[in-house]
C-alpha cells in the first residue's frame, strides 16, 4: 500500500516540528504551500500565538499578475517587513515538509532580503 504526497509530507513535517520550536526571542517561520498560494505565519510555540502571518491572497499582493515564485519571493519581503516592525529580527524556518526549493525557497529569499535572519 502506497502512501499519498501528503501523508508523506505531513510525515516530513512531523519529523521537522519534533527539532524545533519558537520562542518569543526566536519565533518560527511556518510556510504552507497550496496549489495557488502561499501562506506563512511567526509562531510563538511557548505561548501558541500567531505574531504576524501573510498569504499571497491578500488584497494588497493578489492584485498583481506575475509568476507565483515572484509572488512568493513579494510575500517574503512583506512578512520580513512587518516581523522587522514588530521587533522581530530572527526566526527558525519551518518548511512544513516541502522541499527547499520553488516558491518555498522564493519566500525564504525574500523574506531574507526583506531583513530576517534564520
Amino acid at each position: 500500500m502506497s502512501k499519498s504526497s501528503v501523508e508523506k509530507r505531513n510525515k516530513i513535517r512531523k519529523s521537522i516540528r519534533n527539532k524545533i520550536s519558537g520562542t518569543e526571542e526566536k519565533p518560527r517561520l511556518a510556510v504552507f504551500r497550496s496549489n495557488k498560494h502561499i501562506v506563512a505565519q511567526i509562531i510563538d510555540d511557548q505561548k501558541g500565538q500567531t505574531m504576524t502571518a501573510i498569504a499571497t491572497s491578500d488584497k494588497a499582493l493578489a492584485d498583481e499578475k506575475v509568476k507565483k515564485s515572484d509572488l512568493a519571493r513579494k510575500a517574503g519581503e512583506a512578512l520580513a517587513q512587518k516581523a522587522v516592525e514588530a521587533g522581530i529580527n530572527q526566526v527558525i524556518f519551518d518548511r512544513g515538509g516541502y522541499q527547499y526549493h520553488g516558491r518555498v525557497k522564493a519566500f525564504a529569499e525574500g523574506a531574507r532580503k526583506g531583513g530576517l535572519k534564520f
